[in-house]
């Protein structure tokens, strides 16, 4: 949702530079935080399939289908699942509303792709895709709620940061869309990348104590 394709090609880049970041640090620090680690190589990627779809002028392609899957039934369960692997499991039945709200959704998503055909059309500065999804203020309420929602309820101060932030972004982004001017969705996309990298790396788990286990067989003189 860059205004040009070049703008696509250097946004999308820049974001997967910091996803391969986040992963090689995750990978180090936090195993568990992979999965939303790897969310800006996701999302750096959905920005370079928007360039393929800008130079063939929008239309009804594969590059246009790929696009919206990424958006559509992916991205919601891509972030709760996520979520679902960082918080602990005794914390996890405040996600089991995003989460199945999540799978909900993204099934329904994914079954209008199969069944109705996605098109897109340059408007102004903008690129806007025609799918025409059934229950749309429905299922904008459980895909708002699978994605921003499971940051926001995950407990993890970092995410809930992430969350606050994905949903003035995506406030914007719908505001300046109908305008059809610039997209700030470039601009979300990476400044949501550079928190997640500062957030795995702030969650470093705290080496084990030597001490922290019984002595056994220890002998008092």
């Amino acid at each position: 949702m860059c205004w040009s394709a070049s703008a696509d090609l250097v946004a999308g880049a820049a974001i997967s530079a910091v996803g391969v970041a986040c992963v090689t640090r995750a990978a180090r620090v936090r195993r568990r935080a992979l999965p939303l680690a790897a969310l800006p190589l996701l999302l750096g990627a959905h920005q370079l399939v928007e360039a393929v779809v800008w130079n063939a002028g929008g239309g009804t392609g594969p590059a246009t289908l790929v696009w919206a899957v990424i958006a559509l039934p992916l991205l919601p369960l891509w972030v709760s699942f996520g979520v679902l692997c960082v918080v602990p499991r005794w914390e996890r039945r405040r996600l089991l509303m995003p989460v199945a709200a999540a799978v909900v959704t993204s099934a329904v998503l994914a079954y209008v792709l199969v069944t109705k055909p996605v098109a897109a059309e340059i408007r102004g500065h903008t690129m806007g895709y025609a799918i025409g999804l059934p229950y749309a203020p429905v299922l904008l309420a459980g895909y708002l709620l699978g994605t921003i929602g499971a940051l926001v309820v995950s407990g993890e101060k970092g995410l809930r940061m992430l969350g606050c932030l994905a949903g003035v972004g995506a406030a914007l982004c719908a505001t300046v869309w109908r305008l059809e001017f610039i997209s700030t969705w470039c601009a979300w996309a990476a400044l949501c990348s550079v928190v997640l990298f500062r957030w795995v790396g702030a969650e470093q788990p705290a080496p084990p104590s030597q001490h922290s286990g019984p002595v056994r067989g220890s002998q008092v003189a």
